[in-house]
């Protein structure tokens, strides 16, 4: 009895001592998370060929809504509707999904910046109905291009 006693708190002692660093080693420590979401969201909205007065450049800055997004106030709210709903508007559309074989236009976008703390680089068009489903999803950050 004493053995075993004497042979698992060896065993114990070796497993810790391979466990924990020896002493002066140099360790990296883990990423500190960054506070990102107090930060603002920016983004850059180039669209066109919509067919409207809305083709152009435009800043969308939110918190508080700005820059010259022709509605940046009703943008931003759509923004934050996404992300509490946990929504990736950037997100392209899934590989293989299935579309139907729509045509809603000419128009394209491309939406750069920053958005809930990360990197955007996104393009919209309407060639089929997937993407005409995600440029709505994402109105009126983009125009709306319906009649």
């Amino acid at each position: 009895m004493l053995r075993r006693l004497v042979v698992t708190a060896t065993v114990s002692a070796a497993a810790l001592a391979c466990a924990m660093p020896a002493a002066g080693a140099v360790t990296s420590p883990l990423p500190l998370p960054v506070p990102l979401l107090d930060a603002p969201d920016r983004l850059m909205v180039v669209v066109s060929e919509t067919g409207t007065r809305t083709d152009g450049r435009y800043r969308l800055k939110c918190a508080p809504a700005g820059g010259t997004h022709p509605s940046a106030k009703s943008a931003c709210e759509r923004l934050d509707e996404l992300a509490r709903q946990n929504h990736d508007p950037f997100a392209p559309v899934p590989a293989g999904q299935m579309c139907t074989q729509q045509f809603g236009g000419p128009a394209t976008a491309r939406i750069t910046g920053t958005w809930q703390g990360r990197r955007v680089d996104a393009t919209f068009n309407r060639s089929d109905g997937c993407e005409i489903r995600r440029w709505q999803i994402l109105e009126p950050v983009l125009p709306n291009t319906r009649s």
